[in-house]
């Protein structure tokens, strides 16, 4: 699928080089300490470029009168000794005031039909536990069997300045 046109105006295609800038940014304007104070992953250029540069069919946008407003960027896991392959959704996201419509689910459809074709099984997502927006987002595309997981941090720089001080 090369193109696909949601409404009159916001159009789901594959990211291209070109797209790289734009989506970093409006990741930026997104995933923030405030969108996730305990963020275990980083929203960085490397994580960005990495997955355009193995999983390119995996990393699409949504367009809106030539402007990115959204985007989907996933991968596939193969374990070793299983016969299932997995989709692991990374990040998805649309810009602020555009995430009612319809440009999120369109962009998961989409992403979900690439990685059927590519033989997934299963698609994985991990959220913070305090999204309910995203938590409900999930729910409307079919996700179910929530699990909590915990993920604790050790600020190393506060334990330095302790040690410095003594």
């Amino acid at each position: 699928m090369a193109k696909r046109l949601v409404s009159e105006e916001i159009v789901i295609r594959v990211m291209t080089i070109d797209d790289l800038a734009a989506v970093f940014h409006l990741g930026e304007r997104l995933f923030t300490s405030e969108y996730s104070s305990s963020m275990y992953r980083t929203w960085d250029e490397y994580e960005i470029t990495t997955l355009f540069n193995s999983d390119s069919e995996l990393c699409i946008v949504a367009e809106l009168n030539g402007e990115v407003v959204g985007f989907a960027l996933g991968t596939t896991v193969e374990k070793q000794h299983s016969a299932w392959k997995y989709g692991y959704l990374v990040w998805i996201g649309t810009r602020p005031g555009l995430q009612k419509c319809g440009a999120g689910k369109e962009l998961f459809a989409e992403i979900k039909a690439r990685m059927v074709e590519q033989g997934v099984r299963m698609i994985i997502i991990d959220t913070d536990a305090d999204n309910e927006a995203g938590i409900n987002f999930f729910k409307k595309q079919g996700f179910d069997n929530i699990q909590q997981h915990v993920y604790m941090t050790l600020n190393l720089s506060k334990s330095r300045k302790k040690r410095q001080k003594a």
